[in-house]
């Protein structure tokens, strides 16, 4: 599970005109608003974020939004190049607008979102036979494909962009036809706005300012920590803050940068549901159903046995994924169908000049924005035709070449899912639009049962319905991610061939920039995927035990554990049900399932870590509730980053064959005492 974090939705006043204060400055044709400098910052800012994505999708797969730290370094970075440049005495050096800066922020935002949509830490590493040997299921060769850069690049780059391609003849409809909010693209867009006005730019440099010092505060007390992990279970990640017996159950505070900044940037109730469930599992269930040993499972499994107690923490945090996947699916399935219908009879039943300049009974005189942001909207049309063709050209090469790159998946799986998925795109970036939730996820997770029990256990299900998941993902995430970035650009002028363009080269970016970054985790730290490592990659297993249940059926399930997967099944739709009827007051104090379910397997660590963060934010609310707000994301991005980006050169120094020299461990006295006596009752080394 991946869950993109909300952006605070920002609103303009009415009587505010933002194109107002932009109207003495000319708009640059979409050529100059994609520029080389542009492209380069994309480029290496898309690396960067790339990095830190990974490392979220490799360890528990909450993924805070980045949109507001890429563009606000991207306005940093270029405003400072040009202005270095303008001091250096070169010539014909052109300002750098809010377009351009859509242009990064869009770029940016397409490479290190095919990180996640990659399917890294869940569909695509759930084929490895490392994840494999974890579900404890008999090896099959057409079971298994393990990762390797050439295929993943290229499986990428095949289904990637023809999400892109199939929204392409709808954005008219969805920006200017229903103005569908979306309001993390309107949140962007206002603060990308906001940067190029005199205060703005003032602001974004102290944000700058503070994202650079919580950034390398956090690289160094990474490269602090580095040293104390000379062994297995050593450094401060085990660190036992609330007790020995407390750490054996996964309840301790890791020191995590990262996860102390996405509790800052999460809302609380994520952070808070996190906790519960991390409570309701480890520290209830896990010790009851632990005691079943040799009654409920076998006392003689390995640690790592689906069919003893890893099955229960797998198997249920699946139930509560899936029972949420579903209630959210068709609670957002429902209102898109509903506003779609509701918006074309009334597109029907109105006049068919919707606005007259008096405005009068024909329907509301639109403002200055609107025409303005209409006008340049509507100025650099994308030829639907040049669309649709390329659609079914890549659509055509994909049917015959992802059948040569999974051998389990038939030509005709691919081809249906390239028929069914244009109209799961438009849903998704319709849903996306009305509530700024993309279930790209969940499209993905139904592709799994559906083509995996099409493709039968004997032929190779489980790979076929992880590789249709991924074909799936590819289509509609990219497809709502578009649709984003058109409304960003039509509230900061950005031309939308300008967005198309950058979105194409960004996807094209991240199906290079991704899988090496992924191969460089998965060669520098052999034990990725791995229970209990540093890179668990908890998302993968689950994946995979998806595509098993598909194609295998309930029956492998260790006892009572069905029973319990269809009461927290249940138990996930009723509580969304409670949240929906019980009104937002009640609502905000009612746990969300999804989040519920992710320390379910991997542990209540950084849900300790992430309600820190949150209370630091809570507290900084309080007392200067103006400045946290300008402030703590660029804390939280700094602390995020910084830790992120100290991976580059553990990574390296692994590959070097260089170790910590120091191991930290904790033990209990009677242990230590025990160590104690052996080390004395040792020969002295030899002089």
């Amino acid at each position: 599970m991946a869950r993109k974090v909300e952006e605070e939705e920002y609103e303009e006043d009415e009587g505010e005109s933002i194109e107002r204060v932009f109207e003495g400055q000319e708009v640059p044709d979409w050529k100059e608003q994609v520029t080389a400098r542009a492209l380069a910052m994309s480029a290496l800012l898309g690396f960067m974020f790339s990095v830190i994505v990974m490392k979220l999708n490799l360890t528990t797969g909450i993924i805070p939004s980045l949109n507001v730290s890429a563009g606000l370094l991207g306005f940093f970075l270029l405003t400072s190049w040009t202005r270095l440049l303008n001091k250096a005495g070169v010539p014909g050096v052109k300002p750098f607008t809010r377009q351009e800066n859509t242009v990064v922020q869009t770029c940016v935002v397409a490479c290190s979102g095919i990180a996640f949509s990659g399917g890294f830490g869940s569909y695509m590493f759930g084929m490895s036979e490392r994840i494999s040997e974890q579900s404890g299921e008999v090896r099959d060769e057409d079971s298994i494909k393990n990762p390797s850069l050439g295929w993943m690049i290229g499986f990428l780059f095949i289904v990637s962009f023809l999400g892109l391609f199939s929204v392409v003849p709808l954005r008219k409809i969805m920006i200017i036809d229903y103005k569908l909010i979306y309001p993390s693209g309107t949140a962007t867009a206002h603060l990308i706005n906001s940067f190029h006005t005199p205060q703005g730019a003032k602001l974004a440099k102290l944000q700058v300012k503070t994202l650079g010092k919580f950034f390398a505060m956090s690289f160094s007390w990474g490269f602090f920590q580095w040293f104390y992990t000379g062994g297995k279970d050593c450094g401060f990640s085990s660190f036992p803050t609330l007790g020995l017996e407390a750490r054996r159950q996964k309840f301790y505070f890791d020191f995590s940068a990262t996860y102390l900044g996405v509790g800052m940037i999460c809302p609380y109730l994520v952070n808070l549901s996190v906790l519960l469930g991390g409570i309701i599992s480890w520290g209830i269930m896990w010790p009851i159903i632990e005691h079943k040993k040799g009654d409920w499972y076998p006392a003689d499994l390995k640690p790592s046995s689906l069919r003893g107690i890893v099955g229960y923490r797998v198997f249920i945090s699946i139930s509560l994924i899936l029972g949420d996947g579903l209630y959210n699916f068709l609670k957002v399935l429902t209102r898109t169908m509903t506003a779609l219908v509701a918006q074309v009879r009334g597109m029907m039943s109105g006049p068919s000049l919707p606005i007259s300049e008096a405005g009068g009974d024909l329907g509301p005189v639109e403002t200055f924005d609107d025409q303005r942001r209409t006008e340049l909207f509507m100025k650099d049309q994308i030829p639907n035709t040049l669309a649709l063709s390329a659609y079914a050209v890549t659509a055509a090469i994909s049917i015959i070449t992802v059948p040569r790159i999974f051998h389990q998946l038939r030509w005709y799986h691919v081809a249906t899912s390239y028929v069914i998925a244009p109209v799961l795109a438009f849903c998704n970036a319709y849903g996306c639009g009305l509530t700024d939730w993309s279930l790209a996820t969940t499209y993905g997770k139904l592709a799994i049962f559906l083509v995996g029990a099409w493709a039968g256990a004997s032929n190779g299900g489980i790979i076929a319905g992880l590789a249709a998941c991924g074909v799936m993902i590819g289509i509609v995430s990219t497809a709502s991610d578009l649709t984003q970035d058109f409304k960003t650009g039509y509230m900061t002028l950005a031309s939308p061939r300008s967005m198309f363009v950058s979105q194409v080269i960004g996807t094209a970016m991240g199906c290079v920039i991704a899988p090496s970054v992924f191969w460089l985790f998965y060669k520098a730290f052999g034990d990725i995927g791995t229970p209990g490592s540093e890179y668990p990659s908890p998302n993968a297993l689950v994946y995979r035990n998806m595509a098993i249940l598909g194609v295998q059926g309930l029956g492998s399930l260790p006892k009572h554990c069905l029973d319990l997967c269809i009461v927290f099944f249940v138990g996930a739709i009723v509580v969304n049900l409670a949240r929906d009827l019980a009104g937002p007051n009640i609502a905000q104090f009612i746990p969300l399932p999804m989040a519920m379910a992710i320390p379910f397997y991997l542990g209540p660590y950084f849900g300790i870590d992430m309600c820190i963060g949150s209370l630091i934010r809570f507290v900084w609310d309080h007392v200067d509730g103006a400045r946290a707000k300008a402030f703590a994301p660029p804390v939280a991005s700094g602390l995020i980053c910084g830790d992120g980006i100290w991976t580059l050169p553990q990574s390296v120094l692994a590959l070097a064959g260089v170790r910590p020299p120091i191991c930290m461990k904790f033990l209990p006295r009677l242990t230590n005492l025990q160590v104690d006596a052996f080390i004395k009752s040792l020969p002295p080394p030899p002089r």
